[in-house]
């Protein structure tokens, strides 16, 4: 049976392709060896053996942006973490190692080129990330991006693996179920905030500034603020704003919501327009500037708005949010044109990619 050895974490960008990559894997074939390798410092230490994986961990190393003395210690912490990759990659008997990027996939790289195992890389954003862009100039030509027109050797675009529960989802038929799992009225528009697995502080703050207004326009809202944050958010009138600091069941949150304001990581992107629901996207305004881009094929057909960290106040959403959330025939049209744009059965088309690297090498 195949072993295969997925390399991915840190954030849900990293870590929920891998776990969507592995069920379809195993739907595919239930005897597949599937092993997940990470560091201490990811979500994947919680995640990963939830959803029924085996997690192996190796040290971390961050690779500084740009000069500093942190980048004198990189040749030694990369030497001992390829050692401990090498190491699992070699007690799994790896047939395949895929990586989606993160600390942990340059030495999961250079430990599998070192013992000659077959490499598939899958890059999660629409600018691709350091490590994804060593091992496509050399360690491998099975290259595969979320995006089309990622900025990579080799590169074809499959798409980004979502979880089976999004990437099917009806949320026209779950939605009454969904509203009363929140504990939200079955009728009222409803706004979801979330601003990914960590959360976002100026989404909070700017969204929950405006709890007032939106409770009096009859606007009821869901948010997640992420786990380490806090929020106390007055009720000023009879419909919930629902405050969460992580939701297990992003798909009855999707199903349970008419317009969602969000990040614009890959993973939210993908799952946002690929379930058709309109969304006002915040890019995140450190990086290299990949939460824009994943956006920008969904907000240029019409599917989602654009708007800078800098400007969402709770001015803006004072004005803006009520005026498009009960604009029923402009919420239609966008989930129109947001459902396609990006492709949804990536986690199939990559499981089956994998297996046929398989194959080839044997």
């Amino acid at each position: 049976m195949p072993s295969i050895v997925l390399a991915g974490g840190g954030s849900a960008g990293h870590t929920s392709p891998l776990i969507a990559t592995a069920d379809a894997l195993r739907r595919i074939d239930p005897t597949i060896e599937i092993l997940a390798l990470g560091t201490e410092r990811g979500l994947e230490t919680r995640v990963v053996p939830e959803a029924g994986y085996r997690l192996e961990l190796i040290p971390p190393v961050p690779l500084p942006r740009r000069p500093t003395p942190a980048l004198f210690a990189v040749p030694g912490k990369m030497l001992a973490s390829v050692s401990a990759a090498r190491k699992v990659l070699d007690e799994a008997k790896a047939d395949v190692l895929v990586g989606f990027g993160g600390y942990v996939s340059t030495p999961a790289y250079v430990a599998a080129w070192r013992r000659k195992t077959p490499i598939v890389v899958h890059e999660g954003n629409a600018v691709p990330g350091i490590a994804n862009k060593f091992a496509a100039r050399y360690c491998t030509e099975t290259v595969l991006t979320s995006f089309p027109g990622t900025d990579l050797p080799h590169a074809e675009y499959v798409g980004l693996p979502i979880r089976r529960a999004i990437s099917t989802l009806d949320r026209a038929a779950l939605r009454a179920e969904a509203r009363q799992f929140f504990g939200l009225h079955p009728d009222a528009p409803t706004l979801f905030v979330t601003g990914g697995s960590q959360g976002a502080q100026r989404i909070n703050e700017s969204v929950s500034g405006a709890a007032a207004d939106l409770q009096a326009a009859g606007i009821q809202v869901l948010h997640a603020i992420g786990p380490k944050n806090t929020l106390e958010v007055p009720q000023t009138g009879p419909l919930p704003y629902v405050v969460l600091n992580y939701v297990d069941r992003m798909d009855l949150a999707y199903a349970a919501a008419d317009l969602v304001v969000c990040r614009s990581g890959a993973n939210t992107v993908t799952e946002v327009s690929g379930v058709g629901l309109p969304a006002i996207y915040v890019p995140l305004p450190i990086g290299n500037g990949e939460q824009r881009l994943n956006a920008k094929p969904v907000v240029d057909v019409g599917g989602g708005v654009l708007i800078d960290n800098a400007e969402l106040t709770v001015d803006w959403v004072r004005a803006n949010v009520p005026q498009l959330l009960l604009d029923r025939e402009r919420l239609t049209a966008m989930s129109t044109a947001a459902t396609g744009v990006i492709r949804t059965d990536a986690d199939d088309r990559l499981a089956r990619i994998i297996l046929d690297v398989v194959r080839s090498a044997s």
